[in-house]
């Protein structure tokens, strides 16, 4: 995937759909042949928040790939002192062949991204959760071997990875419904994109009723209601969010060969019941797999033979 040497990944956005069904591609080869490339480059990871999944599947994708990981953890380093992105960019690109940032602000990313030479990854911000949603929709292709005619729906918070879902439904040709209590909907402007991406296609559908939005739909998706840096929040959201659980009576909605993804972590009992997360319909432990395969597929076709951008 010559064309992906060097860039950024910020947004799904940043994507072609032939460029995420590549990935896709690379991702079940590399996943298939654990193939060993020796790619002698070094990864850092500056991780504003807490992470299990992605650091852990980042580290191992690129140890697997032959390259090195530091983990720049900003309470060690001068970002937690106050030291400016742009200088923090500048100097990191010195030392790295690629970074993959998990902050709170869409901004701050970008702005990193604009100083920086090396290839920037989006591994979480707010506003998106690119990388995940690529494991997702890898998943999703393992399980029904393509995405026509599929609809994906998401029930709960309007937060990142629905924003994530969106676009990448789009760009694979896969209705998506997003079903939020009023106030919680996803960001508006990236809705605006994801229409355009899917233009007659294919559906992105808005809505209040989790009842309806689950009727017929190939994969059920959930996430925690409240995101990191909404805590406080939480109790106040539960009882707006009960209706919202994925549970069995939810689930016999669905089609009878339906799936379930959850992103985790998971609050179990919350968002979705145990019977759910752990019956058969569940594709959840795959879908945590693949964040080190879809992940290990980005590597490779960013960093390309030389890496930069």
């Amino acid at each position: 995937m010559t064309a992906l040497i060097g860039r950024d990944l910020l947004s799904l956005a940043d994507l072609t759909p032939q460029e995420v069904q590549e990935l896709l591609q690379m991702g079940a080869k590399l996943k298939s042949q654990r193939l060993q490339l020796h790619c002698n480059k070094v990864l850092g990871l500056l991780f504003s928040k807490a992470s299990t999944r992605t650091r852990v599947s980042f580290t191992v994708a690129m140890y697997q790939l032959g390259g090195q990981v530091i983990d720049l953890n900003p309470n060690v380093t001068q970002v937690s002192r106050g030291e400016p992105i742009q200088d923090t960019a500048r100097v990191l690109d010195k030392y790295l062949d690629i970074l993959a940032i998990r902050t709170f602000a869409q901004e701050e990313l970008e702005l990193f991204a604009s100083y920086a030479k090396i290839p920037v990854i989006n591994a979480l911000t707010d506003l998106e959760h690119p990388c995940q949603v690529l494991a997702d929709l890898m998943t999703i292709q393992e399980c029904f071997g393509d995405f026509s005619g599929l609809t994906l729906t998401y029930i709960g918070d309007g937060n990142n990875v629905a924003n994530s879902l969106m676009l990448g439904c789009a760009l694979v040709g896969m209705n998506v419904r997003i079903a939020t209590p009023s106030g919680y909907e996803p960001d508006t402007v990236v809705v605006e994109k994801a229409r355009l991406i899917a233009g007659n296609k294919t559906e992105v559908i808005l809505t209040d009723d989790p009842l309806s939005s689950v009727k017929g739909t190939s994969v059920l998706y959930t996430d925690v209601w409240a995101s990191m840096g909404q805590e406080a929040e939480a109790d106040n959201r539960m009882p707006i969010f009960q209706p919202y659980q994925i549970n069995e009576q939810l689930l016999k909605l669905a089609d009878p060969k339906a799936i379930v993804l959850h992103c985790l972590p998971a609050h179990r009992g919350e968002e979705i019941t145990d019977e759910v997360m752990e019956g058969s319909h569940s594709r959840i432990w795959q879908q945590a797999e693949n964040r080190m395969h879809a992940q290990k597929a980005l590597l490779v076709s960013l960093l390309g033979a030389e890496g930069g951008k």
